[in-house]
C-alpha cells in the first residue's frame, strides 16, 4: 500500500510519525510524498493552538480532495481532543494520541467503502508508556528518542494535558538500550524528547531524576551527541549542572521554557516558577557550562497583559541574553481557562508586541552569532544546499561551510562570518 504521512506540531509528533514510517516500511508498505497519489493518507495532527486545529483540518481536506477514493486516517492531538470535528470531515479512521501500532493495524484492515472507524480513548486514564521504535529513515543524522509522555502542569493556556494524559516515563535502562542501538545504526546525535521531559521519572519506582536518565543514555552511546528537549526552569539545579557538565557528549544547549518575563503574567499562566527562579537557572547554566546556547519560547499578548507587563518581559529577555527565541502571539484555545479570562488582547496589540519582541530577539541572536566569529566549533553536517553544507554545533547554532562528502560527519569548523541566521566557516584540515 502506498502511504503518505503529513505531520503537524512538536518533536514528539515527529518522533511518532518516524515510528509509524519505520513500521509501515517493515510491514512492506511504500512511503510516498503527501502531495502526490497514495492509497492511504495519514495526518498526524496538532492542537496546541486554534491555528494548529485549522491547519490540521486543511490537510485532511487536501488529502480527501486529492484522492477521493483513498483511505484517509487521522491521529494525534487534534483527533484526541475533538474527534467529532475530525469525524465530520469524512475521514475513514480516527484515533488519538495512543496505540500507534494499533492505529496501523486498523489502517491495514480498512477498505475505502468500509465505513468510518472512530476509536479514541480517555487520555487522562492512561498509565503506561507506549513503546515505539526509535530512530528514523535512512540518511538522517539525528535521531529522536522519546523518553516521556504526558503533562500535569495544566498551564491556563494549554490543552495538551487533556490530549496526552498524565506523566508516563520510559525507564532509564530501556532508554539506554535504545540509545546504544541508534548509535550502532550510525546516528551521530540523539535528541531526548517528550511532552514534558522535566517530569521524567515521577511515575517510576524510586522517582529517579532526569539527570539519572541523561547519564545512562550518554554512557550507553558515548560516541553520540545527546541533546535535550525543552526543559522547565525548576530542572536546572546546581546538582543537575555539576553532573551534566561532567558528561563529555551532552550538548551545551538548553531550551528553557519561559512564556513570559513578568511575574504577574506567569502567575495567571499557572507557571510553576517566577522570574527570579528562571534567572537562577540561566545563571547556573552559564556558570557550569562553557558558553551554552540558551533558547526559549515567549507568548505575547496573554489575557490581561498590560504594556507595563510586556515591557517587563522585554527587559527580562535582554537580561537573560538568549541565543535564540521562538515568539508566539497568544492564541485563544477553547477548553482552557485562559480562553475565558478577561482582558483578551486585540490582534493588533498581539502583532505589535510580537514584532517588538522579535526585534529584541533578533538583536540578541545577532550578538550571539558575532561572538563566535574567529572561534572553532565541531559541526555535525546534515545536508548540502546551494554549494554549502549545513549542520549544527553542539550549542545548536546553525553552521554553513563548503566541502565535499560531509554528510553525517562531525568536523571542526573555523568560523569566518555570518550566513543568514547562522554562521559561515571553513572546515579545518
Amino acid at each position: 500500500m502506498r502511504t503518505a504521512i503529513y505531520t503537524l506540531g512538536c518533536k514528539v509528533n515527529q518522533y511518532e510519525t518516524q515510528a509509524m514510517e519505520a513500521e509501515l516500511t517493515r510491514r512492506g508498505h511504500t512511503l510516498v510524498p503527501f502531495d502526490g497519489e497514495a492509497d492511504a493518507y495519514i495526518i498526524n495532527t496538532c492542537t496546541v493552538t486554534a491555528v494548529s486545529d485549522k491547519k490540521s483540518r486543511q490537510m485532511i481536506r487536501q488529502a480527501r480532495k486529492r484522492a477521493p477514493h483513498a483511505i484517509v486516517a487521522v491521529c494525534g492531538c487534534y483527533a484526541q481532543t475533538d474527534p467529532e470535528a475530525v469525524e465530520a470531515l469524512e475521514v475513514d479512521l480516527v484515533m488519538g494520541t495512543n496505540d500507534r501500532m494499533g492505529f496501523l493495524d486498523r489502517l491495514e484492515a480498512l477498505s475505502p467503502d468500509g465505513g468510518q472507524v472512530v476509536d479514541v480513548d480517555d487520555a487522562l486514564r492512561r498509565r503506561a508508556f507506549e513503546r515505539l521504535p526509535a530512530g528514523g529513515l535512512e540518511g538522517r543524522t539525528r535521531a529522536m528518542l522519546k523518553v516521556e509522555d504526558g503533562c500535569v502542569n495544566f498551564c491556563t493556556y494549554c490543552i495538551i494535558p487533556y490530549a496526552r494524559g498524565p506523566i508516563r516515563s520510559l525507564p532509564a535502562a530501556e532508554a539506554a538500550a535504545q540509545a546504544a542501538k541508534l548509535a550502532d545504526e550510525g546516528y551521530k546525535e540523539l535528541v531526548l524528547t517528550g511532552i514534558e521531559i522535566s517530569s521524567w521519572g515521577r511515575d517510576l519506582e524510586g522517582r529517579p531524576e532526569l539527570m539519572d536518565l541523561i547519564e545512562a543514555v550518554c554512557a550507553a552511546a558515548p560516541d553520540c551527541r545527546v541533546r535535550l528537549g525543552s526543559l522547565e526552569p525548576r530542572t536546572i539545579t546546581e546538582d543537575f549542572c555539576r553532573r551534566g557538565a561532567a558528561i563529555p557528549n551532552l550538548c551545551p544547549h538548553f531550551h528553557l521554557s519561559m512564556q513570559s518575563g513578568c511575574d504577574s503574567v506567569l502567575k495567571r499562566m499557572n507557571r510553576k516558577y517566577d522570574t527570579a527562579r528562571y534567572y537562577e537557572s540561566v545563571r547556573l547554566l552559564r556558570e557550569y557550562f562553557d558558553r551554552p546556547g540558551i533558547t526559549t519560547d515567549l507568548i505575547v499578548g496573554f489575557p490581561g497583559e498590560t504594556e507595563e507587563e510586556f515591557v517587563q518581559t522585554l527587559d527580562f529577555v535582554k537580561k537573560c541574553a538568549f541565543s535564540a527565541m521562538h515568539i508566539f502571539p497568544y492564541s485563544r484555545r477553547t477548553g482552557t481557562p485562559a480562553a475565558a479570562m478577561a482582558g483578551q488582547c486585540s490582534n493588533a496589540v498581539k502583532e505589535d508586541r510580537a514584532h517588538r519582541a522579535g526585534e529584541v530577539a533578533r538583536g540578541l541572536h545577532q550578538t550571539w552569532l558575532e561572538s563566535w566569529v574567529g572561534q572553532t566549533l565541531p559541526v555535525l553536517f546534515e545536508e548540502e544546499k546551494d554549494g554549502l553544507w549545513r549542520g549544527h554545533a553542539p550549542n545548536y547554532t546553525e553552521v554553513f561551510a563548503p566541502g565535499q562528502g560531509l554528510h553525517n560527519g562531525i568536523r571542526n569548523v573555523k568560523i569566518t562570518g555570518l550566513h543568514g541566521e547562522g554562521l559561515l566557516g571553513e572546515v579545518c584540515l
